[in-house]
C-alpha cells in the first residue's frame, strides 16, 4: 500500500526542476552554479582559497587535499578531490582498497560494476603495471538519492512516461509492476550523470588518489562544436 500511495505522488506537479535538483553533490553542495559561487559555499565549509594555485585547500576524509572546480560554459559540472600529500605504493594501495570499500558502504552510491573489478589484488607491482602497462586504476560510483529527493524525480520522471488517465486505469497490482519498472529505469537514468569516481596517480615516485564529482549534465556535450 505505501507504494501504490507513493507512486500515485508521482502525478502531482513538482515544485523544483528535475535537472537542477538532480545534480551531484559534494558535501551537500550540488556540483552546479558558477565557479564563484562555489568557491563561496566551499570556503563557508572551512576551505581557503588559493589564488595562485587557483584550488581551495584544507581537509576531506580524513586527508589533506587541494580541490579544483572544473566548469563548462560557466557552469560547475566537477569537483576534484586531489590528495595533497604523495604515498609510497604499498600506502597507496591500502588506501585506493579502502576508499572502494567506504564507497561500497555508503547507502548514496552503488558501483557501476563489481565491487572486485576495481579492487587492487593482493602482490600487484602498482609501479610496473602504471609505466610499463599502462594500467588505469579506477573505481566509479553513481550517486543516488536519498528517500526526499528520490520522491520529487520520480514526479516528474513519471509524468514524461505514463499519462495519469492510463495510470488510474490499471490494477493495484499492475501499478505496483509499474512502479517497479520505472523506479529502476529511473535509478539507471539518473545514476549515469551524477557519477563520482576516483583514480590513482603517480608524480616522481609519489602517488595520490584523485576523487572527481561530475554532474554530466553540465558536462560539455560539443554544443560549442
Amino acid at each position: 500500500m505505501k507504494r501504490v500511495l507513493f507512486f500515485g505522488l508521482t502525478f502531482m506537479l513538482a515544485s523544483i526542476c528535475f535537472g537542477q535538483k538532480d545534480a551531484t553533490k559534494f558535501l551537500g553542495i550540488p556540483v552546479d552554479g558558477t565557479k564563484s559561487a562555489m568557491i563561496q559555499k566551499l570556503k563557508e565549509r572551512g576551505y581557503i582559497y588559493n589564488v595562485q594555485r587557483d584550488c581551495l585547500e584544507g581537509e576531506f576524509n580524513g586527508r589533506d587535499v587541494k580541490i579544483s572546480i572544473g566548469t563548462n560554459n560557466n557552469r560547475v559540472y566537477r569537483i576534484m578531490v586531489m590528495d595533497a600529500n604523495g604515498s609510497s605504493e604499498a600506502q597507496i594501495k591500502i588506501r585506493y582498497n579502502n576508499l572502494c570499500h567506504q564507497f561500497e558502504n555508503n547507502k548514496k552510491y552503488m558501483p557501476i560494476a563489481p565491487i572486485d573489478d576495481f579492487i587492487i589484488p593482493d602482490g600487484e607491482d602498482i609501479s610496473y603495471e602504471l609505466s610499463v602497462h599502462k594500467k588505469s586504476y579506477q573505481a566509479g560510483f553513481a550517486q543516488i538519492q536519498m528517500e526526499e529527493e528520490f520522491l520529487e524525480g520520480m514526479n516528474e520522471y513519471a509524468k514524461t512516461k505514463v499519462p495519469k488517465e492510463e495510470f488510474e486505469q490499471l490494477s493495484e497490482t499492475e501499478k505496483l509492476h509499474l512502479f517497479k519498472l520505472l523506479s529502476e529505469d529511473y535509478l539507471k537514468e539518473v545514476g549515469a550523470m551524477k557519477i563520482v569516481w576516483f583514480t590513482i596517480g603517480e608524480i616522481y615516485g609519489d602517488y595520490y588518489i584523485c576523487i572527481y564529482y561530475d554532474n554530466l549534465y553540465n558536462q560539455a556535450n560539443g554544443e560549442d562544436l
